[in-house]
């Protein structure tokens, strides 16, 4: 494995859950995220910091694994049929932000790297990961500060980049039982290794490092802004759906689970508190039905809109 470092990639992950972890901390102001470190029997673990009930963040959590096995499972192997059966190791960070006030968004962002090996065959690695966003009370600018950051960090490497990974995160993060996006969408990437390893990890550090430039000023514009029960109830009841999209669509979640991984820093992404209401319907031009109309579209955000 002499065109890779799998230790350069290691301590970049790391880094980064360091380095995110101490900004949402300022945004929150709370001293410290809890701590786990868990190992795997299988091999490898992880460092897991989660912040529960804080004064900003309600749930969030910012992990960071390294894993290893004998053999690929079904969902790393669902779109590469040909690694059936090579050893492999994973490595990321993976993190879902859930604020207390329901007009400050939920927002999600993941780097991966996977190297899968057979004996006497060259290892097969790729990168994936992105970030997306999820708002209950949307606001144009906001979306367009989000997609405008993806795109900045895109730009460097390729035209076609931002708006091809930006349709993969809207086809990904679609809830299909539902026929609704999950939310305003951002980046989404796997099996990335374009141009050799140096320039692919260039890209995933990349977008790594842009994810606390897009979230930061949002939750900070919108975490002290007044709302009520209403707005709480309806919180609540979209959480529902990202609940959903998690438990039933997430491939990250499935690699986890299938892999044995650590259940409590696998399902650190689901909210405190959430809501389901039978065949719950928003008044007739609310803002709560608006954010279906004109946020949950898929929609140019730096195009119609930030015009």
């Amino acid at each position: 494995m002499s065109a890779i470092s799998i230790d350069a990639v290691k301590q970049y992950l790391m880094s980064l859950q360091d380095s995110i972890c101490a900004e949402l901390l300022a945004q929150d102001g709370a001293t410290a995220f809890r701590e786990d470190t868990w190992q795997r029997a299988e091999g490898g673990g992880g460092r897991s910091r989660v912040l529960e009930n804080s004064h900003v963040i309600e749930k969030g959590g910012v992990n960071f694994s390294h894993v290893m096995g004998a053999n690929l499972p079904a969902s790393a192997t669902a779109h590469r049929p040909e690694l059936a059966g090579r050893s492999f190791q994973a490595m990321g960070v993976s993190l879902v932000i859930h604020p207390r006030n329901p007009m400050a968004p939920t927002s999600h962002a993941n780097v991966r790297f996977f190297v899968a090996e057979a004996e006497g065959q060259e290892p097969v690695w790729w990168f994936g990961g992105g970030f997306d966003l999820t708002p209950y009370y949307g606001f144009d600018e906001d979306c367009v500060h989000w997609h405008q950051t993806a795109f900045d960090a895109c730009a460097p490497f390729g035209a076609d980049v931002y708006p091809r990974l930006k349709r993969w995160c809207d086809d990904y993060f679609f809830i299909k039982h539902r026929q609704e996006p999950r939310g305003v969408g951002g980046l989404f990437f796997d099996d990335w290794n374009h141009d050799g390893f140096e320039q692919s990890f260039a890209f995933m550090r990349a977008i790594g490092d842009a994810y606390c430039k897009a979230y930061i000023p949002i939750l900070a514009k919108r975490k002290d802004l007044p709302y009520g029960e209403r707005e709480r109830e309806f919180q609540l009841i979209r959480r529902g759906r990202y609940v959903e999209f998690n438990l039933v669509y997430d491939r990250g979640t499935l690699f986890g689970l299938q892999t044995g991984g650590r259940t409590e820093s696998i399902l650190m992404s689901l909210p405190t508190q959430v809501s389901w209401r039978y065949d719950w319907q928003p008044a007739p031009n609310s803002a709560e039905s608006r954010l279906l109309s004109h946020f949950l579209t898929a929609r140019d955000w730096l195009g119609e809109v930030a015009k």
